[in-house]
């Protein structure tokens, strides 16, 4: 309790100069991975195996699966990155102290990047899901979404997930960026990489049945891409985020079901 009272203390005299320079490499990332989707969804031929994919949907071979993940990667870090603002926040402002001593602004991205990787874990699974029901033909090649029975199946586990504990436990780690931090500290560069990627394994708990709805919608569909993206963001950051997801758990539920029957 000591440290972190020392460590907000460092951080509540940081300059916004100083801060919006520590969040440089996050934001960096977060823009880049946002203009090669823009080029992905643009272009699917920028995909590799992407092309072979329309054309013989029937083929699952490893050339397509990477490709596939690369995309989820891409999409994932463009997504969630943003979303991660308040806790990638917190942390450059308690990391204050480190700072002090020398630690430079390495740690904030490494905290970043282990956040990443987590979320490329749940890439790697979702490409491999996307290959296998691509390769059933219960998923359009062409479309990138899963068929009516299944996207309204989709829709409602999706929909109950936002009532399970799971998703609340999860959530709550989510909207208390320096409860998570306070109980959580590991010192030095790997120490962030470790914290980050901890907070990442939290906001896939959270959000991965979120995910689930570009599968029902087009996996490259844009607008929805977008508005997963800021839904998530305000789930997390706007009082009685609890609430709206379970409001937004009943809408899926009920269309996941007008989809099936």
């Amino acid at each position: 309790m000591e440290r972190a009272g020392i460590m907000l203390g460092v951080g509540a005299r940081m300059t916004p100069a100083r801060l919006v320079l520590l969040l440089g490499g996050p934001v960096a990332v977060a823009v880049a991975s946002w203009i090669y989707l823009a080029f992905m969804i643009g272009d699917m031929s920028t995909i590799p195996g992407m092309s072979a994919m329309m054309m013989s949907p029937q083929m699952f071979s490893p050339m397509q699966v990477v490709g596939l993940f690369a995309m989820w990667a891409v999409m994932m870090a463009a997504m969630m990155l943003p979303t991660a603002a308040p806790m990638i926040t917190a942390y450059a402002r308690m990391q204050g102290a480190d700072r002090a001593r020398g630690a430079g602004s390495l740690p904030v991205l490494a905290f970043s990047g282990g956040y990443v990787v987590a979320w490329a874990g749940f890439s790697l699974v979702a490409a491999g899901l996307q290959a296998g029901l691509t390769d059933l033909a219960i998923m359009s090649p062409m479309m990138m979404k899963a068929r009516d029975p299944l996207g309204g199946a989709i829709l409602v586990i999706a929909g109950l997930y936002q009532f399970s504990p799971a998703k609340h436990a999860c959530l709550r780690q989510c909207r208390t960026p320096i409860s998570f931090l306070m109980t959580r500290w590991r010192e030095g560069g790997w120490g962030a990489l470790g914290m980050g990627w901890r907070h990442g394994l939290f906001c896939v708990g959270c959000c991965w049945a979120l995910m689930g709805l570009l599968f029902v919608v087009g996996v490259m569909n844009a607008a929805w891409i977008i508005a997963i993206t800021i839904y998530v963001l305000v789930e997390k950051i706007v009082p009685g985020g609890e609430v709206l997801s379970k409001i937004v758990g009943v809408i899926m539920v009920w269309l996941g079901l007008w989809i099936i029957i």
